[in-house]
């Protein structure tokens, strides 16, 4: 049976000390042990977050990395540097990173690659904007960034999959729970022919896109969903921890 993964991506939010303050929070509540938390800070918080972590079951993971192991990529973070620190995740293809700083992918699958490499967890973000599902080619484009992402990919188990409707993303709109699993029924058929059934059968679909705590059991209780990867109500204590004890 797949254990549900709930991941917070706080994104460009959080100094040390507001990570701090907030890990505090989810260290001293009774926290659901059937699903595994994951918090994924910003780079700076990183260290701190693990070292406050270390006798907790609480993973931690990363935003994005290079997937260079080295070298002259200023601003940038290698997967190595990531896996010193303890990151056991990192968020890979988030549509925010296709969006906004043109990532494709083909380098999103050089990042998974790189990950897989380094022993760390990629969580690959695919999803379909409001124009592709109106226009009926929801679908096919999840499709098409699954296959692309995971090109030569060929440890499945060790990656997750989250489907984020960028249309859902931020924005308070959530695709429906029926929409939702629907979604990650196929992608699952889908990891079915880059993989196998089996293996397939065992990857973990999180969703993602206006999770909060007034809809997260529903979503939770999907046949195919496995979690979720949770933005702005991941940054508020109370409201994530209700996520998590859904």
């Amino acid at each position: 049976m797949r254990k549900k993964l709930i991941a917070g991506n706080w994104k460009m939010n959080n100094d040390v000390e507001e990570s701090l303050k907030l890990i505090k929070s989810l260290l001293t509540s009774e926290l659901n042990e059937d699903v595994d938390v994951l918090i994924c800070p910003a780079f700076t918080s990183l260290y701190p977050v693990i070292h406050e972590l270390k006798n907790s079951s609480i993973k931690v993971g990363a935003q994005n990395m290079h997937f260079e192991d080295k070298g002259a990529f200023t601003g940038e973070v290698s997967p190595s540097m990531l896996k010193s620190l303890g990151v056991e995740y990192v968020i890979i293809g988030h549509s925010e990173r296709r969006q906004h700083f043109g990532e494709t992918d083909k380098i999103i699958n050089k990042k998974i690659k790189a990950c897989l490499k380094h022993g760390l967890k990629p969580i690959l973000c695919v999803g379909e904007s409001l124009e592709q599902r109106e226009a009926g080619i929801e679908k096919e484009t999840v499709r098409a960034q699954l296959i692309k992402d995971l090109d030569g990919v060929t440890d499945g188990l060790k990656i997750v999959v989250a489907y984020e409707p960028i249309w859902a993303i931020g924005t308070g709109k959530t695709a429906t729970s029926h929409q939702a699993n629907e979604m990650s029924s196929y992608i699952r058929a889908v990891l079915a022919d880059i993989f196998t059934v089996d293996i397939a059968d065992n990857i973990l679909i999180q969703y993602g896109g206006s999770v909060k705590a007034s809809n997260a059991k529903e979503i939770m209780e999907q046949s195919h969903i496995d979690g979720a990867l949770v933005g702005g109500a991941s940054l508020i204590a109370d409201e994530f921890i209700k996520i998590i004890n859904y």
